[in-house]
């Protein structure tokens, strides 16, 4: 009887030579190629190569190697059917393959082009793979260098059992599926094609998180491997709790708001929404004393995001207010802001790259849904540009508060509307109505939940108004002036409403809403 073969390939060597020399020890002829294979032979192992077991030679500088009926029908015959036609063809079973692929991943995140690139996707790799996963009955298939203490135990113990078999193989399809969506993601950015017809999204876990938006829901934090801008997964954690599901998705929001300002800006969310936003010339301190002004009992327990490096004296600005923060974060903390941050312990410190600014998410906006998914463009806004259909135009002080609310405003859960004001020196939100099935319901919440007179607040609308009801219960409350997208059937209905109180409006032709 012949003895069991193992077919080791793998770019990444990390513990290669115990789990040859584990196989060894077990009686295993191993088969290897490459780079692999001196690896196995620096550890003292025995390796046949694999052009010396299939008589065929490397071809093309390597292209080829493995890709020969003595490989493939070693992993992929049917044991208890394919005996006989693999004796006759001189072809013996493969019973373990461990196999990782070129690094294709660390090749384009090092820069390369799209010619170097293509020499770095594989192809016998997850071909072997595959066949292995397959047929992982009768072949144990081992992607990770972390699985290879738990196969060589099981094979001393007698045999790896077939749960465990099945969960390499998923893990096995699971790598192969990720390596094609990297290389067809990064290939589509080069400019290969537009909006998929099909794919995969590639992802890694690379958080365990203690359950998702509730205790009975188990969750993960998984990244894309490429992305690269702004991507959570590039931040860096100073202290405090690991961030939760729901931290994570609210510090989500809360940074596509604040990095849309490009004055000095604070932005505190919570449960998705801004409940505080405020820019102002004077910094970050300011600006955290105004957001937090606009609804400081919502901010209880919130997300504080700030879009310019966190110094010491924004750092006692937030102490002095003695508000419960979950997470702050920045795209920079000086070494003495850090070291009075630490003096909160649970205190979750977030530094974003410096980059962060300048940069825009990779790849599409995706959303989950039952049987599918929902891919878009990142809604990363525009130039504002308006027209006035009304007999007033806004002065400059609303000019500059329509602005920030309409910044602010594209951030709130729809229907979405936003109060604001201009204060000397910036703008502050001033009432929020987010997530009402009737826009004038979310206009009556915005301004029931302003802070500061409602006389000379503007309003931002992320959707056109159907009807003239939500625009006139602003005017009869004191805004000023309104800026909405337009396209309404009605919408000379509503700029007569506002004409009558004396209302300035703006539209932009541009809807953002935010399910």
């Amino acid at each position: 009887m012949s003895r069991p073969l193992a077919l080791l390939s793998v770019s990444d060597k990390t513990g290669i030579g115990e789990l040859a020399a584990g196989l060894h020890e077990l009686g295993y002829e191993i088969l290897s190629t490459g780079g692999t294979s001196k690896a196995i032979h620096a550890a003292g192992v025995p390796v046949t190569k694999v052009s010396d077991f299939t008589g065929a030679p490397e071809i093309f500088g390597g292209r080829v190697k493995t890709l020969h009926p003595k490989v493939h029908g070693g992993i992929l015959g049917m044991r208890d059917r394919d005996g006989t036609e693999a004796d006759e063809r001189g072809i013996r079973w493969i019973d373990l393959v461990a196999v990782n692929l070129y690094p294709f991943e660390a090749t384009v995140k090092a820069g390369a082009d799209v010619a170097t690139a293509m020499e770095k996707v594989d192809i016998g790799g997850p071909c072997m793979v595959r066949a292995a996963a397959k047929n992982h009955a009768d072949v144990v298939v081992v992607t990770d260098p972390a699985d290879y203490g738990p196969v060589l135990a099981g094979l001393r113990a007698g045999s790896v059992d077939a749960q465990a078999r099945t969960r390499l193989a998923v893990k096995a399809f699971r790598h192969t599926a990720c390596y094609d969506a990297l290389i067809s993601g990064w290939l589509a950015d080069q400019g290969g094609s537009g909006e998929p017809e099909e794919g995969a999204l590639p992802v890694r876990k690379i958080q365990e998180l203690r359950y998702g938006e509730n205790p009975h829901q188990s969750a993960g934090f998984y990244a894309d491997p490429l992305a690269t801008g702004r991507n959570l997964a590039r931040a860096t954690v100073h202290q405090g709790k690991p961030l939760s599901y729901n931290n994570l998705a609210d510090l989500d929001s809360a940074l596509r708001c604040v990095f849309d300002f490009s004055e000095p800006a604070c932005v505190i969310v919570k449960h998705g929404n801004p409940c505080g936003a405020a820019v102002h010339v004077d910094g970050l301190s300011t600006a955290f004393e105004l957001a937090l002004s606009a609804d400081p009992v919502s901010a209880f327990g919130s997300i504080v995001v700030f879009n310019r490096k966190v110094e010491v004296d924004d750092v006692r600005t937030m102490r002095k207010s003695r508000l419960f923060i979950e997470v702050v974060s920045a795209p920079g903390f000086s070494p003495e802001a850090l070291d009075l941050l630490q003096r909160r312990e649970r205190l979750r410190v977030l530094e974003l790259p410096s980059d962060w600014a300048r940069t825009r998410p990779s790849a599409t906006d995706a959303k989950r849904v039952q049987g599918g998914w929902l891919l878009q463009d990142w809604d990363l806004g525009a130039d504002i540009a308006w027209d006035v259909p009304t007999e007033r135009q806004p002065t400059d002080d609303e000019g500059r508060a329509l602005r920030f609310a309409w910044i602010a405003c594209r951030h709130v859960r729809s229907n979405a509307i936003v109060l604001a004001r201009e204060v000397p020196g910036g703008a502050v939100l001033n009432g929020v109505g987010a997530g009402q099935m009737s826009r004038v319901d979310s206009v009556e919440l915005a301004l029931k939940k302003a802070t500061r007179d409602v006389e000379g607040s503007v309003l931002a609308s992320d959707a056109f108004f159907p009807f003239p009801d939500g625009p006139r219960a602003a005017a009869r409350a004191g805004v000023t002036a309104i800026i909405q997208p337009g396209g309404s059937k009605k919408d000379p209905e509503v700029v007569a409403a506002v004409n009558e109180h004396g209302v300035a409006m703006v539209m932009t032709g541009v809807r953002h809403f935010r399910h």
